[in-house]
C-alpha cells in the first residue's frame, strides 16, 4: 500500500461520513419545522429530541468528517503535486472538484448557521424548503465524483 492509496481511502471514508450528515441534517430540520402545528406536550418533546439529534449529528459526525475530508484531500493534492507536478490543479476536472468542495463547505456552514436559528426559535424555513433542498449535496457530489474519475478536459 502506498501513501497515496492510504490518503485516497481515508479521504473517501471521510467524504462518505460528511455526505451522510449533509443529507440527513436537513431531514431533521424538516421534522423540526413540522412540529409547529403539533399540540403540547408532543411538540416540545419532539423538538427536544430532534434538536439533540441535530447537535449530535453536527458535532460528532459532520464537523469532524468535514475536517477529515479537507485534511485527507489536502494530503492527496500534496502527494499528487509532488509526484506528477502541480499543473493538474489547473485542469478543468480539478477546478470542478475544488469548486464542489467550496460549495459543499458553504452548504455545511449554511446548515450550521440554520441549526443555531432552529435552536433559538428564529428559523423561518419550512419542512418543504428542507425537502426541496435536501438533495443539493448529492448533485454536487455527482459532479465532483465524475470529474475526478473521468479527469475530463475541455479539448
Amino acid at each position: 500500500m502506498t501513501a497515496y492509496d492510504l490518503a485516497r481511502g481515508l479521504h473517501i471514508l471521510a467524504v462518505i461520513a460528511w455526505m451522510a450528515g449533509l443529507l440527513f441534517l436537513p431531514r431533521l430540520y424538516a421534522y423540526d419545522a413540522e412540529q409547529a402545528d403539533k399540540t403540547e406536550p408532543l411538540r416540545t418533546e419532539m423538538r427536544s429530541l430532534l434538536r439533540t439529534w441535530q447537535l449530535r449529528l453536527s458535532g460528532i459526525i459532520l464537523g469532524p468528517a468535514m475536517g477529515a475530508a479537507w485534511l485527507f484531500g489536502g494530503w492527496l493534492i500534496w502527494l499528487d503535486g509532488t509526484g506528477r507536478g502541480w499543473g493538474f490543479l489547473l485542469e478543468p476536472w480539478m477546478i470542478a472538484k475544488l469548486a464542489g468542495v467550496v460549495a459543499l463547505t458553504g452548504w455545511h456552514e449554511f446548515l450550521m448557521a440554520e441549526g443555531r436559528r432552529v435552536r433559538a426559535g428564529t428559523s423561518v424555513r419550512t419542512g418543504r424548503f428542507w425537502r426541496m433542498t435536501n438533495e443539493i449535496p448529492f448533485v454536487i457530489a455527482v459532479v465532483m465524483v465524475l470529474s475526478v474519475t473521468t479527469e475530463w478536459t475541455l479539448g
